[in-house]
């Protein structure tokens, strides 16, 4: 018997971002695949932004918008609110990396907890700017993370079963402590190989990057120990070092 073709929760949280909005919208509704459960979380934008979503909003299953606690509040909100198989946050201004990105995943009838791939980056203009200096594991469980963040979380789809609210203690790493959760909690994590999204630089977490690298320290010594923690961050700042000294200026 043929599996049941899967449900894609796509969650897009959005504040005030009229100008980066709408390529986040066009990428989601463009897909070839159309099981497709759309939900958009605004903050109560001034800025335009209900006008555009409300352009879209034939497209759109499920529209919120009222103030949140911040980035992660209204994720969780959105997560509340997705009914499909997996889960993926695609926030204003990222995009799928193609049309036929969802078809290529999940019309091959693998049922894994998790699928993961590769990003490019790109900047306001929507140029391609190059990979993220993380690259995607060849394979991936809850450990892969103790030398950073080395999956896009808008790469990652998880099962909706595994997963659990953010913890709003984190204000930007979050979603560093959520995929390690999930991810103790998956059996088959599968790698497709491939791109299937693209980042817009200049996020919260660069603009304030010395709160978001200590709230990875604290996140990544809660799940991997105080010890191996200190060994492993020596790791990643020789890895740093030897990425500067050979490229230059960095990217997440």
């Amino acid at each position: 018997m043929t599996a049941a073709i899967p449900t894609i929760s796509i969650i897009t949280i959005v504040y005030n971002n009229v100008r980066e909005l709408e390529y986040t919208l066009q990428s989601v509704i463009s897909q070839t695949y159309k099981q497709v459960e759309y939900i958009v979380i605004d903050g109560a934008s001034t800025d335009g932004t209900l006008d555009l979503i409300d352009r879209y909003r034939d497209h759109i299953d499920v529209l919120v918008s009222e103030k949140d606690e911040g980035i992660y509040d209204a994720m969780n909100k959105g997560l509340s609110k997705a009914t499909g198989d997996y889960v993926l946050f695609m926030n204003a201004g990222d995009e799928l990396y193609n049309t036929h990105t969802l078809e290529s995943i999940f019309s091959l009838g693998i049922r894994a907890d998790i699928f993961y791939g590769e990003t490019k980056l790109i900047d306001e203009s929507r140029q391609v700017i190059g990979d993220r200096r993380h690259q995607a594991p060849t394979t991936f469980n809850w450990k892969s993370f103790r030398y950073g963040m080395n999956i896009c979380h808008q790469a990652i789809y998880i099962k909706r079963s595994l997963t659990t609210p953010y913890d709003t203690r984190y204000q930007l790493s979050a979603d560093v402590d959520w995929v390690i959760k999930a991810a103790k909690r998956a059996k088959q994590i599968v790698n497709v190989h491939g791109y299937v999204a693209r980042y817009l630089v200049g996020g919260m977490s660069q603009k304030r990057h010395r709160q978001s690298l200590l709230e990875r320290y604290a996140i990544l010594r809660k799940h991997y120990g105080v010890i191996p923690n200190l060994l492993n961050h020596g790791v990643i700042a020789l890895r740093l070092l030897i990425h500067r000294l050979t490229y230059g200026k960095t990217r997440d």
